[in-house]
């Protein structure tokens, strides 16, 4: 139980911090000062302990740095937030500010998008992480509140009460991983007890069963005695017949402490059998858990794909297979093109969307057998066992060309999406990360040499 409560910490911990890194890069470029306080929070996060009193100071600070944003902006803040045309789309054109507005209309609108995202990224947060009743429904709201209001002080609000139900979330892992520490220790406990009891038992046996043998010795040597000093045959017969009922008496005591000893001994055995029993339980439970919240650590939240650790994981068991038995086996690195231009001229909503139907189709048209997972970004990685790399180029162009015929549309237009990709073959002396280096630089040919397609890397180097 005490693995599976580390790891559903480190689970939930990871999700705060996979959130707080996304909110910070969500909220760059309002201001020189703030990036750089994001950027702070971010050096933080790397870390592997946090540091609950340094992130209360960053909070104040981040919230003065916001505070200031709803200062007037000066005249050339709105050249400034004219948004750039790309060839995927062009943004829509935002109204120009009335004169004498007291906020800059094209900072309103990025802090509203600021503030959709950490809504979209509070959800996905609250289906990793559990919180208390009152601190849940109150996430909910706030989630509710980011995702449809459109004023910027309750706007603001949210996104303060956002760090401080992380903040809550963290201490509460605390608490409960402190509480069940105790209760572990107070079953331990319990199970030393009983223990010590059966080991107090064997030594007041050991003790009554020398106590009767000295008895029976006594009385013996004093009938002994008798039998060679008594000159009378009826005196000798009566203290013949006292020792004997002397040691009679004590060898039935002894029998009725011991059995005493053995029902109190049936009694802390039928416990014990109770409390192992309850382990027992326990420990299948912890199991079910420690599978349940493993199984969650390995899938990337937003695509449902494994995610990078699990990449790692299996590729260490392919390439041990392969060097058993030396079958075919290749690496592919895939990259979304132009993804940056979607987000920029769509939103994020839209860019998730890519990602997971992307994912989804790629994963139904791979074999059981074949592995894929989100390396990050708008990066998957593929492993095909028993593949060789012309036969992988075949199946990476097919999904290609798959992709490519997809029907996205956002706002109402149609959008093409694409990706490049470079393929490595497993050759003789190779490592795991040399295969993956020669895909890599192969995805960057095939950017470079014009996207949308897949380039096969040389045997080595």
């Amino acid at each position: 139980m005490l693995q599976g409560r580390v790891i559903q910490w480190e689970a939930e911990k990871t999700s705060l911090q996979r959130m707080l890194v996304r909110t910070c890069l969500a909220s760059e470029g309002q201001a020189a000062e703030l990036d750089l306080l994001l950027n702070e929070l971010r050096k933080d996060l790397r870390k592997d302990s946090l540091d609950l009193v340094k992130w209360r100071t960053l909070q104040d600070q981040i919230d003065r740095q916001i505070a200031l944003l709803d200062e007037p902006a000066v005249a050339s803040s709105a050249a400034l937030s004219t948004p750039v045309s790309s060839p995927i789309s062009a943004a829509p054109p935002q109204p120009a500010a009335a004169a004498g507005d007291d906020n800059d209309l094209g900072n309103n609108q990025q802090r509203l998008r600021i503030a959709r995202r950490v809504g979209q990224l509070l959800g996905q947060l609250l289906q990793q992480v559990t919180l208390e009743p009152g601190a849940d429904a109150e996430a909910r709201q706030l989630q509710q509140s980011l995702l449809k209001s459109e004023d910027w002080e309750e706007l603001r609000e949210g996104l303060n009460r956002v760090a401080e139900l992380v903040i809550a979330a963290v201490t509460r892992g605390q608490r409960d991983f402190e509480a069940f520490l105790k209760r572990l220790d107070e079953r331990l406990q319990s199970l030393r007890q009983h223990f010590q009891d059966q080991s107090s038992a064997q030594a007041g046996r050991l003790d009554a069963s020398v106590e009767l043998d000295r008895e029976i010795q006594q009385e013996l040597a004093q009938i002994g005695h008798q039998v060679q000093s008594s000159h009378e045959l009826a005196g000798l017969k009566q203290s013949v017949t006292r020792h004997l009922q002397s040691i009679g008496g004590a060898v039935r005591r002894f029998r009725e402490q011991e059995s005493e000893r053995e029902k109190n001994l049936s009694h802390q055995l039928e416990a014990m059998q109770e409390k192992l029993a309850a382990v027992e339980a326990n420990s299948e439970k912890m199991q079910e858990r420690i599978r349940e919240e493993r199984a969650r650590a390995l899938i990337d939240l937003l695509t449902q794909l494994p995610n990078r650790e699990a990449w790692q994981e299996r590729l260490a068991f392919e390439y041990n297979r392969w060097q058993r038995y030396r079958h075919p086996l290749t690496i592919a690195v895939l990259d979304i093109d132009l993804f940056k231009r979607v987000n920029d001229s769509y939103g994020h909503i839209a860019g998730d969307r890519v990602l997971q139907l992307v994912a989804r189709e790629l994963r139904d048209r791979l074999r059981n057998t074949d592995f894929i997972a989100r390396f990050g970004g708008e990066e998957f990685v593929l492993l095909l066992p028993e593949t060789p790399c012309a036969a992988a180029e075949g199946v990476l162009n097919e999904m290609r060309g798959h992709i490519a015929q997809l029907p996205f549309h956002f706002r109402g237009e149609p959008v093409t999406v694409t990706f490049s990709a470079g393929v490595a073959e497993f050759g003789d002396g190779d490592t795991e990360e040399a295969v993956f280096d020669r895909a890599d630089r192969a995805l960057y040919a095939a950017k470079d040499g014009g996207r949308n397609q897949v380039r096969l890397a040389s045997a080595r180097g």
